[in-house]
């Protein structure tokens, strides 16, 4: 979940959600193919849906990461987040409760 300002202004919503590819892994099915792509910050590109414009994606300049919206999944409600960026400047109404990181071995 992110809820830094450029996050927050550009989604209309008080967090958003992110899954995270490896871009060479994900593969674009349907009849929009993949997003178009447009900078929303000097190293930071999103995708959105051709033919609805819904914003699907954030990819980082020389990452090998996609970050991918979590409710533009198929099954999405199976996903869940492990962390929050920028909680200190979230809305100080919003309740978040975050899935265990599958990676802490504890």
């Amino acid at each position: 979940m992110c809820s830094c300002e450029h996050c927050t202004r550009l989604s209309g919503a008080p967090a958003m959600a992110w899954v995270g590819f490896r871009r060479d892994a994900l593969k674009w099915t349907g009849p929009a193919g993949e997003p178009a792509y447009f900078s929303t910050w000097p190293t930071l590109h999103r995708g959105s849906c051709r033919r609805c414009r819904t914003q699907l994606t954030s990819v980082a300049d020389g990452s090998d990461m996609i970050m991918v919206t979590i409710f533009s999944l198929d099954r999405a409600a199976e996903v869940a987040p492990v962390g929050h960026s920028y909680r200190e400047e979230a809305a100080p109404w919003l309740a978040v409760t975050l899935a265990p990181d599958p990676q802490d071995r504890s």
